[in-house]
């Protein structure tokens, strides 16, 4: 069974699906209003629990206070995406987004 996105979910791995590493106001930017400042960080983190993302905190912080997290998409998190795209294909014709 293919776990289930939500849309969120799903913009989240497809804005970090090439490998790179993001921060969660990198990732509101990059997706032009699609994601939201106040419910970002809440999302990274059910997504990690999901175990979707993984993430670390920055080896050295460019601001002064806490260093902040960078997210990359898991092994688990690929699969799952790569599978929502197919079944979304299949079924709808299309893509999830």
């Amino acid at each position: 069974m293919i776990p289930r996105l939500s849309k969120i979910e799903y913009q989240v791995l497809d804005l970090l699906r090439s490998g790179v590493e993001m921060y969660g106001l990198e990732l509101v930017k990059a997706s032009n209003g699609a994601l939201k400042r106040g419910t970002i960080y809440v999302t990274l983190n059910r997504m990690v629990e999901k175990g979707y993302l993984t993430s670390r905190a920055e080896d050295e912080p460019s601001e002064p206070g806490l260093p902040r997290r960078r997210y990359r998409v898991s092994g688990h998190g690929a699969r799952v995406l790569s599978a929502t795209d197919t079944a979304s294909a299949a079924f709808e014709g299309g893509s999830y987004a």
